[in-house]
């Protein structure tokens, strides 16, 4: 029920399917991360480590909306769909490693805490730390290339209402 929400928000804020979608392709990306550090540390899914699935996507949701809406800027001002991306993936760098190197960091002594209360600490900080390494590899590599492929028909199909456009004054 949480994922449909967070997609209906992402498609009215975009107001297009296709770009929700690209930004919510960063929670399954996510999740993935969460699991593979919950297993490489051999802790058990519980519920604390649900609470931080939870808060996981929305740090992957965060990040890929300031990646797609930099971007979807940058078309709006002219730019062709390559530059735009090139441009957006490097400009949003820096914010979008800061987000997740300020949610990991900050979450270093929950997953190494031995003491009271680590139970219930270990497994949130671990998904959270896995799920952010794995989720911003995704919104700076895997989300620009996904864009370009989402949209490079789009663009071809304008070229060429442009050229034929150009052909018809002729």
């Amino acid at each position: 029920m949480a994922l449909l929400l967070v997609f209906i928000l992402l498609f009215m804020m975009f107001n297009n399917v296709k770009d929700g979608l690209l930004v919510f392709t960063g929670i399954p990306f996510a999740l993935t991360g969460g699991i593979v550090a919950l297993w490489l540390r051999d802790i058990p899914l519980s519920i604390s480590a649900g609470v931080g699935f939870i808060a996981l996507s929305g740090v992957a949701v965060l990040n890929g909306l300031v990646m797609i809406s930099f971007i979807r800027s940058l078309r709006e001002q002219g730019l062709p769909l390559d530059t735009a991306i090139r441009e957006g993936a490097l400009t949003r760098l820096r914010p979008v490693l800061m987000t997740a190197l300020v949610a990991s960091l900050g979450f270093v002594p929950m997953a190494l805490n031995v003491g009271t209360g680590a139970e219930v600490q270990r497994p949130l900080a671990t998904v959270v730390i896995g799920g952010i390494l794995s989720s911003t590899v995704l919104t700076l590599l895997v989300l620009p290339l996904l864009y370009q492929m989402a949209h490079r028909r789009e663009d071809e199909l304008e070229e060429q209402e442009i050229a034929l456009a150009a052909d018809r004054t002729s």
